[in-house]
């Protein structure tokens, strides 16, 4: 299903709701699991805090998987995010919506890098037929090369893992979809996956019309040898929670590497202010395969202080992303959402306790 919104404003939220009406029937807001660093112990072990989800089934005409459960099975669509307990709740609501609308769910394989490994238990019980593997991610490798930024959130090791799956992820996995865990799907993923890539390694929505100097510090301008590197280039803003990579290419360049390169400058001269999106425009902007602007919607959460309300983006809608600093299960739960927030509640599956 594919949304066209052709108007602005907030009552577009009310009108995109009724498209949803089946969905919001049965889901409620819940309470939020994460309340910035509220989370005590007592939850890592409560696999009960998500209601189970239904069963989806693959329609006719679906390539049939050979392998159930073998990562390398090429009928597959891989899709990657993080996993941790302070953005759970937004994890198994991506997870949720992306099941909910796939021609072919089970045929899509999830890989999840996590930096704990106790949340297997519960990713089984909430989804007990979902196809999936968790790969763990050492803090340690990212934690000395991590700056300060403009938003705490953004210093977590673990927001960094995207720069390192084509390591951790089998070789036999040549592409992948990366997916931030603050967002939900609301169009088939399959038409994700099958965006040509050409000869660029990774694609993304490109927005041109964005102030790209406000991502580097007048230093970084002002240093030809840095700045430099974008002459040439028609280097565009894109947003890197929804990528689709061809890890091939990645391998075969060494990209993980030079984000690291990227990073240790940053170190030393302080090039950029915000956490680990400039050393991917460094390296791909003006290289990026197009896909269309309804595939990242982002920006709902507000910008990265205040996290204030925002409307969507004129055009089609097959994702909806909160990026910036305000989540949409906290602003539910503190009784002050957003219009929009109401279109992620219908595939959170977080239990509110008695």
């Amino acid at each position: 299903m594919q949304w066209i919104i052709r108007f602005s404003g907030f009552v577009s939220a009310a009108l995109v709701m009724i498209v949803l009406a089946p969905s919001l029937q049965s889901f409620h807001p819940a309470e939020a699991i994460r309340s910035h660093s509220h989370i005590d112990g007592r939850f890592r072990h409560r696999t009960s805090s998500f209601r189970r989800a239904s069963e989806f089934r693959n329609a006719a005409g679906c390539v049939p998987v050979q392998h159930s459960g073998d990562v390398c099975d090429p009928a597959q669509v891989h899709v990657a995010l993080t996993l941790d307990f302070e953005y759970l709740r937004g994890s198994i609501a991506a997870v949720h919506s992306i099941l909910q609308h796939a021609s072919c769910p089970e045929s899509v394989f999830f890989h999840f890098l996590v930096s704990d490994t106790n949340l297997k238990t519960l990713v089984s019980q909430t989804f007990p037929k979902l196809k999936f593997k968790l790969y763990y991610f050492d803090p340690e490798i990212v934690r000395k090369l991590i700056s300060t930024s403009v938003r705490q959130a953004l210093e977590q090791p673990l927001n960094y893992a995207r720069n390192y799956i084509a390591d951790m992820l089998e070789p036999c996995v040549r592409r992948v979809i990366y997916l931030d865990s603050d967002l939900v799907v609301v169009d088939d993923v399959a038409k994700l996956w099958g965006t040509s890539l050409g000869e660029k390694t990774i694609g993304a929505p490109e927005y041109c019309h964005a102030n790209f100097t406000k991502y580097f510090t007048g230093g970084f301008w002002s240093n030809r040898q840095y700045s430099g590197i974008f002459n040439g280039r028609n280097a565009c803003y894109f947003n890197t929670g929804v990528m689709v990579i061809d890890l091939e290419k990645w391998r075969e360049f060494g990209y993980t590497k030079r984000i690291e390169k990227w990073m240790e400058i940053q170190k030393n001269e302080r090039i950029y202010e915000l956490g680990s999106l400039p050393p991917f425009l460094l390296i791909f902007a003006g290289h990026v395969a197009p896909i269309d602007h309804g595939w990242n919607q982002h920006g709902l959460g507000g910008d990265n202080v205040k996290g204030s309300c925002r409307d969507l983006h004129p055009g089609p809608v097959s994702l909806l992303h909160w990026s910036g600093s305000g989540k949409p299960w906290l602003r539910l739960d503190s009784k002050q959402p957003c219009p929009l927030d109401a279109l992620w509640a219908p595939y959170d599956l977080y239990k509110q306790p008695l």
